[in-house]
């Protein structure tokens, strides 16, 4: 697989995992003050707020892979 594509697919897990991220948290911020338990559609937006964390962190590491790799190819080239 070439780096391209892999830094591609980072890409796309990073994008992915931020607009979940961003949908999650958006649904948390609109929680009312006054509740003292979430709701169930609380609850599951705080669920699917930490199922977006592992795989976006996981694709960020791809990502600096990746640069790392890039950067090696570079210094064994010059």
């Amino acid at each position: 697989m070439a780096i391209t594509s892999v830094k591609s697919t980072a890409l796309q897990g990073i994008a992915r995992g931020l607009q979940g991220l961003q949908r999650s948290a958006g649904e948390i911020a609109s929680l009312r003050p006054d509740n003292k338990l979430p709701t169930r559609d609380e609850a599951r937006a705080l669920v699917e707020l930490q199922q977006h964390l592992p795989p976006t962190t996981a694709s960020i590491k791809t990502l600096s892979a990746a640069d790392r790799m890039i950067g090696s190819l570079l210094d064994i080239k010059v």
